[in-house]
């Protein structure tokens, strides 16, 4: 039987072959080299959009706008917008930087490509981008801290000579909720900081170190390749519904803090309570269910000296015009003992609290978690 299947299918494949070396002979002939698959189009595409985000990592590092305005088509109303933002961006983070009396020094992408569309005058792309930002205190250069963002990216890119650059991009960026540091007192807060040292969380109870443990793993975009970048799929994705961060906050202490549902705060195939998912309903039900208590409140000059307070477990709710918009859980601290906070919508992975979160006009709520 199988010889008389592969006789059966011989003429087949020798005219396949035929065909394909026709084709090849025939763009040789008439370009001097290769048909251009698809797939050699994607592997081109992936390298150049790789080294783009790589160098624009550097740039922001360095400052160096030139680089960076060479990188987008600013002839273009979609590209002098990304652009601006990413100059917006830039000076952020160097603000930052000033009023943590830290410095970055290195910034490193690594992306996952879900598309590829070749529309003839540009190339449409659909990325997930897990980026490590590393950074150090001025005064202890040796010690190096890192933290972890996650975002989701579409771009245009489009050829400009021998290059490539982007004519649009969109991506929802974890420091995009403030970009404005320069209210801030910057020089006394520093000095404060600096004058900080690790914290001892080495008793800390087994309930706290699971949360952390399941933050770590589930935080999106923002966690270890290993895992995948994922969600956990036992649970709904809020974010098109608005958001998802107080339903990652409950699943943190549900399922790694091992709190039990309630009646008030539950979560099922049906769906989930209000306390469960928004972040105000969050927030409220935690502190007046007895299970958290108030460390402090008020804007960043007036809670970051009791943000030394806060232990992994532990949340930060942010305010912004009398509401709460978003939930962070405490994950670790730095080299100066400074939080680091992990969440979703964006997804952040044990990043300094108020990174992102720099508006004057914002008010903290640090709670304590009773486990």
């Amino acid at each position: 039987m199988r010889v008389a299947f592969v006789k059966k299918n011989k003429p087949i494949l020798t005219n396949l072959l035929i065909i394909l070396a026709m084709i090849i002979a025939l763009d040789t002939g008439l370009s001097g080299g290769l048909v251009r698959t698809a797939f050699n189009l994607d592997e081109e595409i992936q390298s150049e959009v790789r080294s783009m985000f790589q160098n624009r990592n550097i740039a922001i590092i360095n400052g160096d706008i030139d680089l960076i305005k060479s990188m987008y088509d600013t002839n273009t109303k979609y590209g002098m917008w990304a652009y601006e933002y990413e100059l917006r961006k830039v000076k952020y983070l160097h603000n930052w930087e000033k009023k943590q009396g830290a410095k970055f020094i290195e910034i490193n992408p690594t992306l996952v490509f879900r598309s590829i569309k070749d529309k003839g005058d540009k190339i449409s792309i659909n990325l997930l981008c897990s980026t490590e930002y590393k950074y150090v205190y001025e005064d202890s250069l040796d010690e190096v801290n890192s933290f972890r963002i996650g975002t989701y990216h579409v771009l245009d890119i489009v050829r400009q000579g021998e290059d490539w650059i982007i004519a649009k991009e969109w991506y929802k960026d974890p420091f995009g909720d403030s970009l404005n540091l320069e209210r801030i007192d910057g020089n006394s807060i520093k000095e404060y900081i600096l004058s900080q040292g690790r914290r001892d969380l080495s008793d800390m109870v087994e309930r706290r170190i699971a949360a952390v443990e399941y933050a770590d793993r589930y935080c999106g975009a923002a966690s270890d390749e290993q895992f995948g970048f994922k969600y956990n799929k036992a649970y709904r994705n809020y974010n098109a519904q608005g958001g998802d961060c107080a339903n990652f906050a409950s699943q943190i202490l549900y399922e790694g803090g091992k709190f039990r549902k309630t009646s008030g705060w539950s979560y099922d195939k049906n769906g989930a309570t209000r306390a469960w998912v928004n972040a105000d309903g969050f927030k409220n039900y935690m502190l007046n269910s007895g299970r958290a208590s108030l460390i402090a409140y008020g804007s960043y000059e007036k809670v970051y000296k009791a943000s030394y307070k806060l232990l992994p477990g532990d949340f930060i709710a942010y305010e912004k015009k009398g509401d709460i918009t978003h939930i962070s859980v405490v994950t670790g601290i730095d080299s100066k003992g400074y939080t680091l906070v992990s969440c979703h919508n964006t997804d952040r992975n044990r990043v300094p609290w108020d990174l992102g979160w720099s508006n004057s006009s914002i008010r903290y709520w640090l709670v304590r978690v009773h486990y």
